[in-house]
């Protein structure tokens, strides 16, 4: 469930990018999302980051 709803925050790019990667940093603690799932959703957030450069 968190990581269908943080892959929809992230794709909506509409998050700030430290603030996202410290909530995925927490869920990934929690083990509310696998470290896979992390990856992923990081990955998204970098691509965005690179395409706003």
């Amino acid at each position: 469930m968190i990581y269908t709803l943080c892959k929809k925050v992230i794709e909506s790019g509409k998050q700030d990018y430290n603030s996202m990667l410290t909530k995925l940093d927490v869920y990934l603690l929690g083990e509310r999302i696998t470290p896979d799932q992390y990856t992923e959703l990081k990955g998204l957030m970098d691509a965005q980051q690179e395409e706003v450069k």
